[in-house]
């Protein structure tokens, strides 16, 4: 069989039915190496007995781009080949990226802002520690998962905090963590960890924003309840 490059895949020299091995190039050269087009490729895999795959993912791609949250699994299924797996396999992928990107730039005024972009670790029955970096304009960089514990203890380190914050350059942190388990009232290893990441911000020329508690029902702020922060 004759093999093909990655020139002749950005050339667009490649017959219809080698598209597929769009794959390994993907493997090769990142996953922000696909069109949007192939990208639903590689999610669907295969194409029908009606429509080859590069068909398939033209039809997925345009009922996207004209759908709604509302009635995108609907509409995704009025395409032949494209039953309730597929169509809710669609539909999870576009939501994970929503929810790992809607935070970007998203610019935080007081504690309450940024519980919804860490709200989902509210589901967790162990605790989750979260750090979110911010710009000199308090807009959001990036939301990480810093560490996970017990039912009632994150396991933090301020190397683990701080190294993506250092690298990015990020002008604020603010740091947060879900209780599983009991209302949204810090303990004394709560209050002595973020002494220890505060400090440990000052040294570094970062911001230590705020430490925030949450569960599903409610939240509680370092800042707003000035613990630490009394200072200030």
């Amino acid at each position: 069989m004759k093999q093909y490059n990655l020139n002749d895949l950005k050339n667009e020299k490649l017959p219809a039915y080698y598209k597929p091995e769009i794959r390994e190039l993907a493997f090769q050269n990142g996953i922000t190496f696909p069109s949007e087009n192939e990208l639903i490729m590689l999610l669907l895999g295969k194409g029908t007995k009606f429509l080859h795959i590069e068909d398939l993912s033209l039809e997925v791609l345009k009922v996207i781009n004209f759908s709604d949250e509302k009635n995108l699994l609907g509409n995704l299924m009025t395409i032949k080949g494209i039953g309730k797996s597929r169509a809710l396999s669609i539909a999870a992928a576009l939501e994970l990226g929503r929810r790992k990107t809607c935070h970007l730039q998203k610019k935080i005024e007081k504690p309450a802002d940024i519980v919804p972009f860490v709200k989902q670790y509210a589901l967790e029955s162990v605790e989750h520690f979260i750090t979110v970096t911010l710009n000199g304009a308090n807009e959001i960089l990036k939301i990480r998962l810093v560490s996970t514990g017990t039912s009632n203890k994150a396991l933090i380190h301020p190397r683990e905090v701080f190294s993506q914050a250092v690298q990015e350059k990020a002008s604020g942190i603010i740091c947060c963590h879900n209780h599983p388990y009991g209302p949204c009232i810090p303990s004394k290893a709560d209050i002595e960890s973020t002494e220890v990441l505060k400090k440990a911000a000052e040294i570094l020329g970062i911001s230590f924003m705020d430490h925030i508690i949450f569960n599903l029902e409610t939240y509680y702020s370092f800042l707003e309840h000035k613990i630490i922060f009394g200072e200030e």
